[in-house]
């Protein structure tokens, strides 16, 4: 196969394949989660430690079925208008990327074992869950990205099953206010996804990959785009009216730490608005991560510093 750039390094070819930029969606929920059990008055390092590995390799080894999953899908293109990845470029072989996926849901597996070994049956249904929808995304007979799914999926792993199951590893119960905290952090994530299959829906309608966005058509995907945001910015709101859930004496205002995010999500919504060349939509793709790790970090200092009131 014709190299389209100039290859790189074997070392970085690995790199690019995990795609460092996604890594945020891993890391902030497992930040959230722990801000919930903290604020309990709950800490324990080598569950926390366990989670946020989990968490990161789970995400890399998606990232590396799918860059498989979509080259051999002919969704990754020539014309691709995203960073370029490592299948369709010719600079891992198809053997390799399964061997390198492999080995990364190998050692996820392996830290699985003490997450089981803490939290129990329940985390081990969890964790084939997570690395089932990872490798059915884009892959396997009845990809459900294909299909206008991967919004409904992303925000139910990335946000509901980390945030909640990060904190059920360190409390060993099911907290209410993790499942609620998880709606935030789960839309600015589910974002991310949008911001990309509308960037893609040209190439993604030629190859069959019928996204919501593919489906349905950038206005659809603007409007799924606010909505998210709204979810994001209007939870905290309310978490401090309702008096929140399980904290001792409800949740403090500190809770609305990540509202100071705002002015940094309203340049990325008038730029996905404005429509145009669809290649401006990767600054916003990775705009709207750093988004969401940012939110998630002020979040989980709020959810934290809520249960010393």
């Amino acid at each position: 196969m014709t190299t389209l750039t100039p290859p790189p390094s074997r070392a970085r070819a690995w790199l690019l394949a995990s795609r460092p930029a996604t890594l945020p969606a891993a890391v902030g929920p497992v930040l959230v989660g722990l801000g919930v059990a903290v604020g309990l008055g709950v800490f324990e390092f080598l569950p926390a430690l366990g989670a946020l590995a989990v968490a990161l390799l789970l995400q890399i080894a998606s990232n590396l079925a799918n860059d498989l999953s979509d080259f051999r899908s002919g969704a990754d293109s020539d014309d691709r208008l995203g960073p370029a990845r490592a299948s369709a470029q010719g600079w891992l072989s198809q053997r390799e990327m399964l061997a390198g996926t492999a080995l990364v849901v190998g050692l996820a597996g392996l830290v699985g074992l003490y997450l089981v070994w803490v939290g129990g049956v329940v985390i081990l249904l969890l964790g084939i869950a997570a690395i089932v929808s990872a490798f059915t995304y884009t892959g396997g007979p009845w990809p459900y990205g294909y299909r206008g799914l991967g919004e409904i999926f992303v925000f139910v792993f990335f946000g509901l099953v980390a945030v909640a199951g990060t904190t059920y590893l360190q409390t060993l119960s099911w907290e209410p206010l993790a499942f609620l905290a998880a709606i935030p952090v789960g839309a600015l994530i589910t974002a991310v996804l949008v911001v990309n299959n509308l960037r893609d829906i040209d190439a993604d309608r030629r190859a069959g990959k019928l996204t919501l966005a593919a489906r349905r058509g950038p206005r659809v995907a603007m409007a799924e785009y606010d909505t998210l945001l709204v979810f994001a910015y209007v939870t905290p709101v309310l978490l401090v009216l309702a008096g929140g859930v399980s904290l001792a004496g409800g949740v403090s205002l500190a809770v609305l730490l990540p509202l100071v995010t705002l002015p940094l999500a309203l340049p990325l919504r008038r730029v996905v608005r404005a429509g145009g060349d669809p290649r401006r939509l990767n600054a916003v793709l990775k705009g709207t991560a750093r988004l969401s790790l940012s939110y998630s970090v002020l979040l989980a200092a709020g959810l934290a510093l809520g249960g010393s009131r």
